[in-house]
């Protein structure tokens, strides 16, 4: 062989299977090139030890749903660029295959203040993307933001349930002290962007806000700038 070929093409005759099979195979991550995985069909490969994993299975790469502990001060924008094969947690126990493949077109469907720290999820999957935008009302998030300043008389309740803003009168949530310092918050209808706006209304600054669960999806031991993926049993 004087000119290099795409990989496919290698791996096609390799494996005597069809050219979109050996994409397939390679789009896996089942393929390496001197013993590095290829995960790009159009790599071009001269005299290179091709070699296919004995484990390799012929079927497309699902689209990827993770969730990030997105450090405090990040837009969405800047914490997808956490999501990369060094922050990938150690931990991770979903069984989903590491694809370079999982790192393109993500999406962060539900919000979270740049100021705020906690979960934020990314996903290629559209049907994941439709559930936490059509049915955001309906899927409970849990915050915990420090505070200071003194509470009004009846603030506790207010929050719970009776600030008003913009002529608009905000669904009941739950509120309460989880020590001196800090509230918890579990909302419905109520984007955590509200937060500072409805502490402030009853004469509390927020210092820190941190989101912990979306759903039945919890962050749980996930370090700062760190990801892990959704199983396919998940569910938010």
């Amino acid at each position: 062989m004087t000119e290099p070929v795409r990989l496919a093409k290698r791996v096609a005759a390799l494996a005597q299977c069809s050219r979109r099979e050996a994409e397939m195979y390679i789009e896996g991550g089942w393929v390496r090139v001197d013993g590095v995985t290829v995960e790009e069909p159009q790599f071009k490969v001269l005299e290179q030890h091709i070699e296919i994993d004995p484990d390799a299975r012929l079927e497309a790469a699902e689209p990827a749903t993770l969730v990030l502990h997105k450090p405090a001060g990040l837009s969405a924008d800047a914490a997808r660029a956490l999501v990369s094969v060094e922050n990938h947690a150690a931990d991770d126990a979903s069984g989903v295959r590491l694809l370079k493949r999982h790192f393109a077109r993500l999406e962060s469907p539900l919000s979270l203040p740049d100021s705020a720290s906690g979960l934020l999820v990314f996903t290629q999957d559209w049907r994941v993307k439709r559930r936490l935008e059509e049915d955001a009302d309906r899927i409970e998030q849990e915050l915990v933001v420090e505070v200071s300043g003194k509470l009004a008389p009846d603030g506790l309740a207010l929050l719970n349930h009776g600030l008003r803003f913009d002529h608009y009168a905000l669904p009941p949530i739950k509120v309460s002290w989880q020590n001196e310092t800090h509230l918890r918050f579990a909302l419905k209808r109520v984007a955590p962007d509200m937060v500072e706006r409805m502490c402030h209304a009853v004469g509390l600054k927020v210092l820190a806000m941190k989101r912990l669960r979306v759903g039945r999806i919890s962050m749980s031991r996930l370090p700062p700038g760190q990801w892990r993926y959704l199983s396919a049993t998940d569910r938010f």
